[in-house]
């Protein structure tokens, strides 16, 4: 039991570290007034989005940037996804959509779509966004500064989560939850070299186009789930720079709309961090959910308020980095750490029986 206590403490006050210094070294993307004229692709894979892509072409639109191009590719949608798009680039030039080839054998749906776009693209720069985003100004000068300031093949941003419903709310926080305390995100582009140390978000990923040609990132991870931290992976094993930020407002993304989607959306993805070690991925979510519960149990007062000190002072700190309702965050942090639970439940079902389904196809 001692010892027990002992693990459960070391790890909490682990993590609090973690997140500690991605507080303090801020690691954001500084907003630049700086204007740039390089030609930039933006990608957009789309598949059923006739609900979203609206906002995100308007939002495109209406940014400040004015060198780039946009190309959307509808991936075989059987709703108003291809008309919706098609209207909006008859009245704005810089826009066009493209049909999408029938998946091709032994890639994932959404890895094959970025490969045929980046076929089309002229850009200098190759940014490929998620169709239930906006962006807003000063975001592309922004990472294109970053890119020449820090000479990277990939730049990946963590949008900021909207969130409208409890549903929603009591789901998408664990994102930044496990982002921030699990790994220090300024060690992905300080530590050279070190596949190991990656992490990457798809909502947003900016590369040079060239060296993306050149070794073709999405076709080297086809069969991979969670695409973007195996391209973040490749990148630096093959010795190229590569960066991970938080999007610092210039980027929102409504990842799902109600509790369900929540759940179902990230089961798919939570054990890639782990490298889909179910050993792994049990010890964190039993640390993490049942740790402090065994802490509660002892009755030990001095050390049931350190812990729970630690927790708040953590969850403070990650929402004000994530930009999300800090007093929310810890009033519905059991919520959290119950559907934490239920997502590992899933997450580890799916890998045992490779049934994991997303937008009508099976993917694992």
């Amino acid at each position: 039991m001692i010892v027990a206590i002992y693990i459960v403490f070391f790890f909490i006050i682990l993590r609090f570290t973690v997140t500690l210094f991605n507080f303090i070294s801020n690691p954001k993307l500084p907003h630049i007034a700086n204007h740039y004229t390089d030609l930039v692709s933006i990608l957009i894979p789309a598949r059923n989005e006739a609900e979203n892509i609206l906002n995100l072409l308007r939002s495109i639109h209406e940014q400040d940037y004015r060198d780039y191009e946009v190309i959307i590719l509808d991936d075989d949608s059987d709703d108003d996804t291809y008309a919706i798009c098609s209207q909006f680039a008859a009245e704005h030039p810089k826009f066009k959509v493209i049909k999408g080839e029938p998946l091709a054998k032994g890639w994932m749906g959404k890895n094959y779509a970025c490969h045929q776009l980046a076929k089309h693209a002229r850009g200098r720069f190759l940014l490929f966004l998620d169709a239930d985003e906006k962006v807003y100004k000063r975001l592309i000068n922004s990472a294109v500064h970053r890119m020449y300031l820090r000479k990277l093949c990939l730049l990946s941003l963590f949008a900021n989560q909207e969130m409208d419903t409890i549903g929603e709310r009591s789901v998408v926080p664990l994102m930044h939850f496990l982002l921030l305390n699990l790994l220090p995100l300024r060690l992905i582009y300080l530590v050279k070299k070190r596949a190991s140390v990656a992490a990457a978000s798809g909502q947003f990923m900016l590369f040079d186009a060239e060296l993306y040609h050149r070794h073709q990132w999405h076709q080297l991870v086809k069969n991979k789930v969670v695409e973007d931290v195996e391209i973040m992976k490749a990148v630096k094993a093959y010795g190229y720079s590569g960066e991970a930020l938080l999007a610092n407002g210039m980027i929102s993304c409504r990842m799902y709309t109600n509790y369900i989607d929540g759940v179902n959306g990230f089961s798919k993805n939570f054990m890639a961090p782990f490298n889909y070690s179910i050993p792994m991925f049990l010890m964190y979510i039993v640390l993490v959910v049942g740790g402090p519960l065994l802490i509660i149990s002892t009755g030990d007062l001095p050390l049931i308020g350190q812990i729970i000190g630690l927790i708040i002072l953590t969850r403070v700190m990650i929402s004000l980095s994530a930009g999300q309702n800090t007093w929310l965050n810890l009033l519905l942090h059991p919520v959290h750490m119950f559907n934490l639970a239920v997502i590992a439940f899933l997450a580890i079902q799916q890998q045992l029986t490779k049934a994991t389904v997303w937008k009508g196809r099976k993917i694992s």
